[in-house]
């Protein structure tokens, strides 16, 4: 089985320039999270584990891909191309120093990110998210079938709320401010699209704003005009305490202007670098947020297809912000576009099978896995081994993962999808009243009334320091017809 899964990846690595579907080859930089230089393979995961297999027979059909020697690289967003300008999060280095309880690497790893964005519990803070659809008379934070909402309840907030993303989505926001309206702080990211600023809006009492820029020629020459518009239209629209606000948008003759709601903890993927691993019950807290999250968005229809930890910032509270959405897209049935991370590609993708919520599923078990063991359950020095692991449905956990852990992580990796958690008839449901969840209180992490398991500190920069380069715009319009909607 694995030779024919082999020979029909190697195919599809060698023809992929012939495929008429919409793809780019494998990057190092992107639109969200982007790496802006190379990488080394993870580290093997320890001998002391156990594993799982979740195999079927799948059908192998083709994926439209370029090998590449470098790990973490990003699909369907950037060709090999040198870094230049780009917004949303950073560039982070990565240390290879590890706890003793997680795999070493000989190599350094840095992966940088177009967005900007565990040891003993600590303090954390009480804030109330303002969209609560919860009985008020209620007593958060507790945990129990007693502050539990009925599944009804939350479908009529979703229903409401589905109602203002379809009219957003048909009446989007354009040309809401102007560059001149900002106050030039410092670069915090940069990748091949163009760069991040952090900036401050003259008009609103001076508050941080990540201004994500990207030049609208290097858009066009890879091919992400689709991409970038989506981003745009879809992120607009979306309303929910685990995903950034996009709060300006504008253009000029040569960029494309995006203001996104500043994350001043800086992303996951550092903090999780600097603790080794998280605890299970760090691991439960981040994991509840971003379950929530996946059930907003697959209500409305969208599927976010790029999870992982650059994607996901910490705001000053210790809650979690979701970004990076160049390749969000809504899909009504099925949709077959090859994009995401190596590690974190579901089967269906990297077999051109279709696919649908699922993916994003699977993808929040690679991140569980990930934040609980300190590395990935699927890794090897080139994409194609990457790929070969995933299908063939084989994991293994580390000896300190708990059962119940180890349950939930079996029925989100898992290959055959009529059998994985959140795409079954009870949808998100058999994720959220997994006995893994059973003493959290997703009301209460909805409305960020539990303490955060860490508090990031926010008087220290969390995102890189960069070289500062001038923006130069172009006297004449650049491709007024391809942004005519922007």
């Amino acid at each position: 089985m694995m030779k024919k899964i082999r020979k029909y990846l190697s195919q599809a690595v060698t023809s992929n320039s012939n495929n008429n579907k919409q793809f780019s080859t494998l990057s190092a930089k992107s639109m969200g999270g982007y790496s802006a230089s190379p990488e080394s393979p993870r580290s093997p995961p320890p001998l002391n584990s156990t594993v799982s297999t979740n195999s079927y027979q799948p059908t192998v059909s083709t994926p439209t891909e370029s090998s590449s020697n470098r790990s973490y690289l990003r699909l369907n967003k950037s060709s090999g191309q040198s870094p230049s300008p780009s917004p949303s999060n950073q560039s982070v280095h990565r240390s290879t120093s590890r706890s003793p309880a997680t795999p070493t690497s000989s190599d350094s790893v840095k992966r940088s990110f177009f967005r900007f964005n565990s040891t003993p519990l600590s303090g954390g803070s009480n804030s109330t998210h303002s969209n609560s659809f919860f009985n008020p008379n209620l007593t958060m934070g507790q945990t129990g079938s007693n502050v539990k909402r009925s599944q009804s309840d939350i479908q009529t907030f979703l229903d409401k709320e589905k109602e203002k993303f379809v009219e957003k989505i048909e009446n989007p926001i354009k040309q809401n401010s102007r560059l001149e309206d900002f106050d030039l702080i410092r670069t915090i990211g940069t990748g091949s699209f163009g760069r991040v600023l952090l900036v401050t809006h003259r008009n609103s009492t001076h508050e941080k704003i990540a201004l994500k820029i990207l030049d609208k020629q290097v858009v066009v020459k890879m091919k992400q005009i689709d991409h970038t518009l989506a981003e745009k239209k879809i992120l607009q629209a979306l309303s929910c305490p685990f995903i950034v606000k996009l709060l300006y948008t504008f253009k000029d003759s040569s960029y494309l202007y995006l203001g996104l709601e500043y994350a001043p903890g800086g992303e996951m993927f550092t903090h999780l670098r600097a603790f080794g691993r998280y605890t299970e019950d760090m691991t439960r807290f981040y994991a509840a947020q971003i379950v929530l999250a996946f059930e907003y968005l697959h209500h409305l229809g969208v599927i976010y297809r790029d999870l992982k930890p650059e994607n996901l910032l910490f705001a000053s509270d210790g809650y979690l912000k979701m970004t990076d959405f160049g390749f969000a897209k809504r899909v009504k049935d099925r949709t077959w576009t090859l994009c995401g991370t190596p590690e974190y590609l579901a089967p269906e993708i990297i077999l051109s099978r279709g696919y649908n919520k699922g993916v994003d599923y699977w993808a929040l078990g690679v991140l569980m896995y990930e934040m609980s063991a300190g590395y990935p359950p699927f890794f090897a020095d080139q994409p194609i081994q990457i790929y070969e692991k995933i299908v063939s449905g084989r994991v293994r956990f580390p000896n300190h993962f708990t059962v119940d852990l180890k349950d939930l992580l079996k029925n989100l990796l898992q290959v055959d999808l009529t059998r994985r958690y959140g795409n079954l008839k009870s949808g998100v449901r058999d994720i959220k009243e997994h006995r893994w969840f059973r003493d959290m209180d997703f009301i209460a992490i909805y409305e960020k009334s539990i303490p955060a398991p860490f508090i990031p500190r926010t008087d220290r920069e969390n995102y890189e320091i960069y070289e500062e380069q001038p923006l130069t715009v172009s006297s004449t319009e650049r491709y007024p017809r391809e942004f005519a909607d922007f």
